[in-house]
């Protein structure tokens, strides 16, 4: 079977737009006069992944059944080739939540099968039973020659290889197919990226294809709603999981393939982790601007590498016409990082402006001065000078229309080392998922032809300059051991026990998850960060503010 892999970028609610760039792909599949049996789009295609309490909107749901007979009755334009893609379906389900997610095929003007998904995540980022009934039953189609297992996303990941603690379900929907005679297996899905996945997602398919000795086809949404960035990465696999076709990640593509070619001899190549999460972040700045209608942003440069990756993301994001950067020294500032920052602006050729903010500083100590007298200046002056340049930073924005791009990383976030209304200022944290030891890895990347970044920023030590021979150092572990235990406590869901059995030092390890404990609240107000690990603060960690525990 001769198959069209459309691996495109919806967007969310855009039932129409989403509809019309299906038609476009067909339209323009048929004006090359290629031949194919079956074009296969991702998951939920038409209203874009994830649509979250849009589907409990009576009007977006019927909206959605005229978009699915639309395109149903458009299929009668291209004779003998079948269309598959995600879309919510009413469920018939007694007492149910009144919706299936469903992979729908339409040929010829009919509606030829639905086949509803049956494993509903609730972990991590996934909340699908809020919205979704499982399936009913699982039949595989016969179309064309083939015996057709269709499924959708999670239904293929209860491998028992990928849960070695806890099988997350009792039921296989792949097995089921496969028994039931599926001699091709499809699944549409809406997969979000994180450092690593694309090796997991393959060895999954592979061994799919293998266990049941049949081929395996995969496809994946691209693209960035909100805080998810969904990579792509479609792939086709033969009977013994070998490659037949591997698609390109972080960009749309469409790609015909034959089936029943023999894989390749030659391994799966994964990409590179330090790459892929930088492509990732540009892609989930570039989406996430065009998608909420921003066309030019706005970063504050320190001088320090935070800031100055950050800006770099946004110009391979934005093009440097559309980025300004923003120094704002104070009196503890460096003379390096007014330099250092203008040095970045000139190597990436945006437009940059210095806005000293010490007599505005100045300004607000004389304002303070009789109601702060006799207390010893601590962190409250240090915290000022941060929070006025986020009122700089949002000025511009709602002057110009730029949207301020916050530049903390997720080492600084986790233990509080930001400040709320100051630096935590933004409509988007660009590195609020990249750890400090990984930022420094994502700067060498981008220097990795030329000197984009200058050296010394990259050098320096890091430091907030909020006062005199300050260093992150100071009040921090090194970073090195700073996200050691953070991967161990945040990704891994390690307790402050299990991290001090591993080594790490008994009152490091109660400091940092302390310090995670007690900066829930602020967190809880920061904006919304580019998910790019296997557990990012946000919409995938959902802890209580007001409580009290150990672990």
């Amino acid at each position: 079977m001769r198959i069209l892999i459309a691996q495109l970028n919806p967007t969310v609610g855009d039932i129409d737009g989403n509809k019309q760039r299906m038609l476009e792909t067909l339209d323009d599949l048929c004006r090359t006069g290629a031949s194919v049996d079956l074009v296969v789009f991702p998951e939920l295609f038409l209203v874009g992944y994830p649509p979250r309490d849009l589907l409990e909107r009576e009007w977006f749901v019927e909206a959605c059944e005229r978009a699915v007979d639309e395109i149903r009755r458009a299929s009668a334009r291209f004779p003998g080739m079948g269309v598959l893609f995600g879309a919510p379906l009413r469920s018939t389900t007694p007492s149910g939540k009144g919706l299936h997610n469903c992979a729908v095929l339409v040929c010829g003007g009919e509606l030829v099968a639905v086949q509803a998904k049956s494993l509903l995540p609730t972990y991590d980022v996934f909340d699908e039973a809020r919205y979704f009934d499982p399936a009913l039953e699982i039949k595989p189609v016969p179309f064309k020659g083939e015996i057709l297992g269709i499924s959708v996303c999670e239904d293929a990941w209860n491998d028992p290889d990928l849960w070695p603690k806890r099988r997350m379900y009792d039921l296989d929907p792949i097995g089921v197919l496969a028994r039931a005679g599926a001699t091709l297996h499809v699944n549409i899905s809406a997969s979000p990226f994180h450092a690593g996945k694309d090796a997991q997602r393959y060895r999954l398919i592979s061994n799919h294809a293998r266990r049941h000795g049949a081929p395996f086809l995969y496809v994946n949404q691209v693209g960035a709603n909100d805080e998810l960035i969904f990579d792509g990465r479609s792939l086709a696999v033969d009977a013994a999981g070998r490659p037949i076709a591997v698609c390109p990640a972080f960009t749309e593509h469409v790609q015909e393939v034959d089936m029943s070619a023999p894989g390749a001899a030659a391994p799966y190549t994964p990409q590179d982790t330090v790459e892929s999460v930088h492509d990732a972040l540009v892609l989930g700045v570039r989406d996430y601007m065009r998608k909420t209608g921003f066309t030019r942003a706005v970063v504050g440069l320190s001088g320090g590498i935070d800031s100055a990756l950050t800006c770099c993301i946004a110009v391979r994001a934005l093009g440097a016409e559309n980025v300004l950067g923003i120094s704002m020294p104070s009196p503890y500032s460096s003379r390096g990082s007014v330099e250092d920052s203008r040095k970045l602006a000139e190597n990436l050729g945006i437009e940059f402006k210095v806005i000293p903010i010490s007599p505005i500083y100045a300004s607000y100590l004389d304002a303070l001065a009789p109601h702060f007298a006799g207390a010893e200046l601590d962190i409250t002056e240090e915290n000022i000078q941060a929070r006025i340049r986020g009122n700089i930073l949002m000025a511009f924005s709602n002057k110009f229309g730029h949207l301020v791009l916050s530049t903390g990383n997720k080492s600084e976030l986790a233990v509080g080392y930001c400040t709320l209304y100051g630096d935590m200022s933004g409509g988007l944290a660009v590195l609020a998922d990249v750890p400090k030891t990984m930022v420094y890895e994502l700067a060498r990347y981008v220097n990795r032809e030329s000197e984009v970044i200058p050296e010394a920023i990259i050098k320096k030590a890091p430091s907030a300059e909020l006062r005199p021979n300050q260093t992150d150092q100071d009040t921090l572990p090194p970073y090195e051991v700073l996200d050691a235990i953070l991967h161990g406590y945040i990704e891994e869901g390690e307790s402050p026990d299990d991290l001090m059995r591993r080594g790490f030092p008994r009152e490091t390890v109660e400091w940092v998850a302390r310090a995670v404990r007690r900066n829930e609240y602020k967190r809880r107000q920061a904006a919304p960060g580019l998910k790019v690990t296997s557990k990012a603060f946000g919409v995938g960690r959902r802890m209580p503010v007001a409580a009290r525990y150990y672990g």
